[in-house]
């Protein structure tokens, strides 16, 4: 099946197939062609191109209807064009650009945790609501009584939100069971998210998120249980893409991490890695020891993990979302690009310290809190996500080959507009896979 987007008023985030990240001065620029097309086949970008001047005209090879493409001026029908076997959509002068990558979510979980919001009101921070014995374990209490099935279908509620608001690739993690059979449990609703939605997902084995009430005062015992019960079972369902430890204080030591890590490559799964959320915890430099496809959070970061980032596989992953929801600083992104680094932006969406899955949102905390320019956070949305749950090669740009996961806006006077009016409904489609979702 062939579809045509037509009267596009900017086609943007076009790169070439070779480029799977964006660092430093790249991330300045969003190559953007004006009164475009874009052809769509058998959901793969197949084609697009600009009207004005065309040497050849694609209209006309593509459709029943004569083009004035070549005459030069910009070309916009007033009909719909006509083609066997194709299928139009009308931009009316918006943009079309890549759908939105998301690349750190924990939305499969079990209700809420709004009585720990009022807590927050009241002056609680992350790590006194932890140490109180709520947070992540409120919400392995509440996934524990719930059913695979319950958890299937609260999990797609959020699935559809965010695929809604321009969404077409997620990793989301486990870390809410802190049990063999919960870890388990939860990997298996991702995999059947996977199979059933159209958005493109990839599955984060997070055991390591907290300690199990169990296991209380035995932190290193529930390392072994990571070690030699959930990651032998996770491995054998083939049900996770990545490993995650959550190091930071209160939570997971490098020592912790490292025998994490080492065990999960047994094993061939990529590691990535929360750290310096709550302090510069040493995480980011194990890391990159290991090859982690990214290091996510990085709000407590100094120049030593600028420095051990250089040269690395991994992306710089940062989350103003939760720095938004928790009032803690937030990362430190420009002094990142200024060292010639990548940065990628992601929702952190959790019902406890980001519950919020609109990246468009991200992205406009990017500008607004974290100073940068609208094309450097709207490439950190898109391939440098998309790199950071290894997609990149797949999504994140407007490149032949690629996925034809994209959203089609009303008509806006410029790229900045999407963040600086992050609250307007700009949204006209989301098409993911080469089908509208709507």
């Amino acid at each position: 099946m062939k579809t045509i987007i037509y009267n596009i008023g900017t086609l943007a985030g076009i790169l070439p197939a070779d480029v799977k990240r964006l660092e430093g001065s790249q991330m300045n620029d969003v190559k953007c062609i004006e009164n475009a097309y874009l052809v769509i086949e058998d959901g793969i970008i197949a084609e697009y191109g600009s009207w004005d001047g065309c040497k050849n005209d694609p209209c006309r090879i593509l459709t029943d209807t004569p083009s004035p493409c070549g005459q030069g001026g910009s070309t916009v029908f007033t009909t719909a064009p006509t083609a066997v076997n194709a299928e139009f959509i009308d931009a009316q002068g918006g943009f079309v650009m890549p759908a939105f990558c998301d690349s750190h979510t924990h939305i499969v979980y079990a209700g809420c945790r709004d009585g720990e919001f009022r807590d927050k009101i009241a002056g609680l921070s992350y790590e006194e609501i932890a140490a109180r014995g709520g947070g992540i374990l409120n919400s392995a209490d509440l996934l524990h009584a719930t059913s695979e099935d319950e958890l299937y279908e609260q999990s797609m509620v959020r699935v559809r939100e965010i695929m809604a608001m321009g969404t077409g690739a997620v990793e989301i993690k486990s870390g809410y069971g802190l049990t063999v059979e919960d870890e388990l449990k939860m990997l298996r609703v991702i995999r059947r998210i996977k199979e059933t939605a159209p958005i493109t997902v990839r599955a984060n084995f997070l055991g390591a998120h907290a300690v199990g009430r169990a296991y209380k005062g035995r932190q290193s015992e529930y390392v072994d249980l990571v070690c030699n019960e959930m990651l032998p079972r996770v491995a054998a369902e083939g049900l996770a893409d990545f490993v995650d430890v959550f190091c930071d204080a209160g939570f997971f030591t490098v020592e912790d991490t490292e025998k994490i890590l080492s065990k999960a490559a047994e094993y061939g799964i990529t590691p990535k890695i929360h750290a310096n959320e709550l302090e510069v915890s040493g995480g980011v430099q194990v890391g990159v020891k290991y090859n982690a496809l990214s290091v996510d959070h990085l709000e407590m970061t100094t120049d030593a993990e600028i420095e051990a980032l250089r040269g690395s596989v991994t992306m710089p992953t940062m989350l103003p979302g939760c720095s938004f929801f928790l009032g803690i600083p937030f990362g430190r992104a420009k002094d990142y690009i200024e060292a010639g680094l990548p940065v990628a932006l992601a929702s952190d969406y959790n019902p406890g310290s980001s519950p919020s899955g609109n990246m468009r949102f991200v992205m406009a905390l990017g500008c607004i809190r974290m100073r940068l320019t609208p094309e450097q956070s709207f490439n950190a949305c898109t391939i440098n996500t998309a790199y950071a749950m290894g997609v990149s090669d797949q999504l994140g740009s407007i490149t032949v080959g690629k996925k034809a996961n994209l959203i089609i806006t009303k008509p806006l006077p410029s790229l900045a507009f999407i963040p600086y009016s992050h609250q307007t409904p700009i949204i006209e489609k989301v098409i993911l896979n080469g089908t509208d979702i709507a």
